[in-house]
């Protein structure tokens, strides 16, 4: 029996000493990395250049599922109840700053992630059905005031950065819209241009190819200052909601507890990648302005977002169940 115990012990301790080399080798197989949205949105273009040029940069895998539905709460969830291993990740939208307080209920907590690196941000466009008689934000919030129902709006789904974005136009002008959410940026902006809705928010490199043939009209994007890749294209507070701005923007989480080991390799790798002129040119093209910030300043920031998101939607009084 004692020379069991003596084994055993052995034993433990070598499983003990082989934790750190463990780490040192991760990833040891593929990654795989959450995206809360459907394929061709902005969040899964984003968080796809990524991670391929994470892939090729590194030799290993990482690897994008859609884990859609609930304004990204299905990602969210199996992210937070992940194995805390580092081989499932998380490329996150504000959703995850904004749900807790949105819906009624939701499975999981702020506390529940563990932020590994802030990626960057990018505002959204306000595009209204070229046949629309509204032609500026200023007439947008006349029609919204005349009637509540008079504004049929479309975002990209409960929670999205498109609805909490108009929500926002809507607390600060005092006009009113009938929401009508969508599983998806695209399938919204499919029933603008077809008049079945009136306006929709979407992310800047969802939109612009639809502005520039015609078949939208942008009445404003809603970033602090104009993005590089529309330069022409006024802000919402420039076109007459002062004080407004609410970007969408995009961060790699894991799960709560992951090991210091897993959160320093990946805050690395992504940003020696986000450096790399080649990927950069790719994701400030989709309208991105990168900020590529680590671990403590994405905590920081998701931390600022989730307080600033609890005071506006307790102030709208917008819940969801």
């Amino acid at each position: 029996m004692k020379r069991l115990s003596l084994l055993s012990i052995a034993a433990l301790l070598c499983l003990g000493f082989m934790t750190p080399s463990s780490a040192q080798d991760y990833p040891a197989r593929p990654v795989q990395v959450y995206v809360g949205f459907p394929p061709g949105g902005s969040a899964d273009i984003v968080g796809r250049l990524i991670m391929q040029k994470l892939s090729d940069s590194t030799g290993k895998q990482f690897v994008v599922e859609n884990r859609t539905g609930a304004g990204g709460n299905l990602a969210f969830a199996a992210t937070a109840s992940a194995k805390p291993d580092g081989y499932s990740l998380l490329f996150s939208t504000p959703g995850i700053a904004i749900n807790p307080s949105l819906y009624k209920k939701v499975s999981f907590k702020i506390e529940d992630f563990t932020p590994i690196a802030l990626i960057g941000e990018a505002p959204l466009v306000l595009l209204a059905n070229a046949k629309l008689p509204i032609k500026s934000i200023n007439e947008l919030v006349a029609a919204g005031k005349l009637k509540p129902d008079a504004i049929r709006f479309a975002s990209s789904g409960n929670g999205s950065s498109s609805h909490l974005a108009m929500d926002v136009l809507r607390h600060m002008t005092g006009m009113q819209y009938l929401h009508i959410p969508y599983r998806g940026g695209g399938p919204a902006l499919v029933d603008v241009m077809s008049g079945e809705v009136d306006v929709t928010m979407l992310p800047i490199s969802e939109s612009m190819p639809y502005v520039r043939d015609g078949r939208v009209i942008a009445l404003g994007q809603t970033g602090e200052t104009r993005s590089s890749i529309a330069k022409d294209m006024p802000t919402i507070e420039e076109a007459g909601v002062k004080g407004y701005a609410s970007t969408t923007w995009y961060m790699v989480l894991g799960p709560a507890n992951l090991p210091t080991a897993v959160v320093s390799y990946m805050q690395t790798q992504l940003s020696r990648v986000l450096q790399m002129p080649d990927l950069r040119e790719k994701v400030e093209a989709a309208g991105v302005s990168i900020i590529n910030g680590d671990s403590v300043k994405a905590k920081a920031f998701l931390d600022a977002e989730y307080k600033k998101w609890a005071a506006l939607i307790k102030a709208s009084g917008t819940v969801i169940e």
